[in-house]
C-alpha cells in the first residue's frame, strides 16, 4: 500500500468512525475529511470541489426540488386518499403502499418519497387499526426497488451512467434500467405483500398500538411571534393564561439573543419573540 493510499484508508476509517458516533453533524464531517485530503495533499486543491458540479449531484438537488413540489402541490395527499379504499385487508393494503413508493421512487428521491409516505402509512394504519410497524418496513421496501427502475431513481444508476459515457460514449437513458430493474421492483413489492409482511417479528407487529403512535408526553415546540401577531402588546402573563385555555404551557421564551427560562410576566409580548412551548402533538 502506497503512502497516498494509506492517507485515504485512513481519512475515510475516521470518516466511517465519526458517522457512527454521531456526535458532529454529517456535513461538518464530510467537510472536514475533505479538508484533511487536500491538506495532506491526496486530494488537488484545484479540484477540491469539483464534486458540486458532477451531473449525479445536480441531478439528486433536482431530484429534491421536484419532491418538494410535489408535495406542497398536494399530489402525494391525493394519492392517499386513494389509498383508502386498499386498507381493507393487509395483502392490499401493503401491497398499495409498497406499489406507490416504488413509483414515487421511481421519479423521485428514494429517501424523499419514504419521507412523504411515512405519514400516510402512520395514519392509514390508524384508521385499519393495525400496528404501523406491520406497514413501515415493507414500504422502505417498495421505495428501495423503486429506485432500480429509472435512471433519477437511486444516485449510483446516475453516475454509473456517466462513467459509461466517458468510457464508452454514450450514457445511459432514463428508462435502459427498466426492463431488469422493473421485473426485480415488481417482483420485490409482490413478495413483500404476499409474504414478507408475514414473517416480520410478532413482537414488532404489536409493539406499538396505532393509537400509541401519536401518543407524545410533553411535546416541545419553538413558536416565533409574527409581525401580524393579534397578540403583541398583551402582557405574557395574559398570553400564558390563553395558552393554558389551549391546552399549551409557555416553559420558556427566547428575545433577541437572550433566553428566559422563567417568564418574565410583566413583559409584553413583541414581534419577533420565540415562545417555547410545551402540548400536545
Amino acid at each position: 500500500m502506497t503512502g497516498p493510499q494509506a492517507i485515504i484508508l485512513s481519512i475515510l476509517v475516521a470518516v466511517l468512525v465519526l458517522f457512527m458516533w454521531g456526535r458532529f453533524r454529517y456535513d461538518v464531517v464530510a467537510f472536514v475529511a475533505l479538508m484533511a485530503a487536500v491538506l495532506a495533499g491526496v486530494v488537488p486543491a484545484a479540484d477540491a470541489f469539483s464534486g458540486f458540479g458532477h451531473p449525479a449531484t445536480v441531478t439528486v438537488a433536482v431530484v429534491l426540488i421536484l419532491s418538494r413540489a410535489l408535495s406542497n402541490a398536494g399530489a402525494t395527499d391525493i394519492l392517499a386518499r386513494t389509498l383508502s379504499r386498499f386498507s381493507t385487508r393487509p395483502t392490499t393494503h401493503i401491497a398499495s403502499l409498497a406499489g406507490l413508493g416504488a413509483v414515487l421512487s421511481s421519479f423521485m428521491n428514494n429517501v424523499g418519497a419514504l419521507a412523504l409516505l411515512m405519514p400516510v402509512a402512520i395514519q392509514s394504519a390508524v384508521k385499519a387499526k393495525r400496528s404501523p410497524a406491520l406497514l413501515l418496513m415493507p414500504l422502505s421496501f417498495g421505495c428501495i426497488l423503486g429506485g432500480l427502475v429509472t435512471l433519477i431513481g437511486t444516485p449510483p444508476n446516475i453516475i454509473i451512467a456517466t462513467y459509461r459515457q466517458k468510457t464508452a460514449g454514450e450514457p445511459f437513458l432514463m428508462f435502459d434500467f427498466s426492463p431488469v430493474g422493473g421485473v426485480i421492483a415488481l417482483a420485490g413489492v409482490a413478495f413483500v405483500a404476499l409474504v414478507g409482511w408475514r414473517i416480520i417479528d410478532g413482537r414488532s407487529k404489536g409493539a406499538a398500538r396505532p393509537e400509541d403512535v401519536f401518543s407524545i408526553d410533553g411535546y416541545v415546540a419553538e413558536v416565533r411571534v409574527p409581525k401580524a401577531c393579534k397578540s403583541i402588546g398583551q402582557g405574557l402573563k395574559e398570553v400564558k393564561k390563553v395558552m393554558r385555555e389551549h391546552d399549551a404551557e409557555i416553559v420558556g421564551m427566547i428575545r433577541g439573543k437572550r433566553g428566559y427560562a422563567k417568564i418574565p410576566l410583566k413583559e409584553e409580548l413583541k414581534a419577533g419573540d420565540i415562545l417555547i412551548l410545551e402540548a400536545s402533538p
